[in-house]
């Protein structure tokens, strides 16, 4: 596996060069805070956090499953706090609790008359109240606030390669299975009538969400990364009625959300978790406003204008 840490790395330093490149046309006002190797590794680490989060957000958001990206990230606590103590790395943690917590949301929903939104209100909150408990008896060094909040930067080579696979994984599974989401996110019973096993691409999406939060705790951490997942998609849905432009402009509000909310850390000695989610916010505030054509001011703007042609 020694190559395998190699090439990563190797391919890590091709990437943060190319950006510092980019980086170098900017004022020096602009730059000068990616001069130190830590904001260089917490940038390239921002940028695939909101590309990943940025498309998969498209999915969350169209299906409604906010709550379940909720419960998903608040379930991977415990599952940290187990891989600590036998030694695992938490990514393989993480994502086991994460993908055992969806299936017994699934579990609940089928076998019992439990609704889906409180079948996962009841897996996320016993999760999570596992994770402190177990977090608060073992002796670690592993900061719950980190885990909580997420700590960009202090992001190290191994947490990045995750990043990257992960981002490289969702990518590709999109991009091959992109016929069966788009039909599955529309409309599943005709996905199901034309051949498409649905179950299939229920759960793997599931598992793609899990594999993006598990990437995303060391950047905004598991409180936070549920608005990763619904502000950039929800900001593009009120831009576009079209999935593929919708997919485009989520991936470059979650990008300019995570490096604005990443230098403004920097800047102003914040949390830059926090500070991320914030620029999000605000992104979606100002097209909620400004959108052409589901944007407050434009359809006020309407309403007069037929009031006005509307008049003796």
């Amino acid at each position: 596996m020694a190559w395998f840490e190699s090439l990563g790395m190797a391919l890590i330093d091709a990437l943060i060069a190319g950006l510092m490149l980019i980086v170098g046309l900017f004022p020096e006002a602009v730059s000068a805070p990616f001069d130190y190797a830590f904001m260089q590794r917490a940038l390239l680490t921002s940028i695939l956090v909101g590309a990943i989060c940025g498309l998969l957000s498209c999915f969350v958001v169209l299906k409604r499953w906010s709550l379940l990206g909720d419960a998903i990230s608040h379930a991977v606590l415990p599952g940290v706090a187990i891989a600590y103590l036998l030694g695992w790395p938490f990514f393989i943690g993480a994502f086991l609790a994460g993908a055992v917590s969806a299936l017994g949301i699934g579990a609940l929903e089928r076998h019992t008359r439990i609704k889906s939104d409180a079948a996962m209100g009841l897996m996320f909150t016993f999760a999570f109240a596992l994770g402190v408990v177990i977090i608060g008896k073992i002796a670690t060094n592993t900061h719950l606030m980190h885990i909580l909040f997420g700590n960009v930067l202090g992001v190290q080579y191994p947490a990045l390669m995750l990043t990257l696979f992960s981002g490289l994984v969702a990518l590709m599974a999109v991009w091959i299975f992109y016929r069966s989401l788009v039909l599955y996110t529309f409309d599943p019973m005709q996905a199901q009538a034309l051949g498409f096993n649905t179950s299939v691409v229920h759960y793997g999406l599931i598992l793609l969400l899990t594999l993006t939060i598990v990437a995303s705790l060391e950047t905004v951490g598991i409180i936070l990364v549920v608005a990763m997942l619904i502000t950039p998609g929800a900001t593009a849905h009120l831009l576009t009625d079209r999935l593929t432009t919708m997919m485009l402009l989520s991936v470059g509000t979650g990008v300019l959300s995570a490096v604005l909310g990443l230098y403004l850390s920097f800047q102003f000695d914040v949390a830059s978790g926090g500070a991320i989610v914030l620029v999000a916010t605000a992104l979606f505030a100002v097209a909620l406003l400004a959108a052409p054509r589901h944007g407050l001011v434009g359809r006020w703007w309407r309403r007069r204008r037929g009031a006005t042609a509307m008049a003796p």
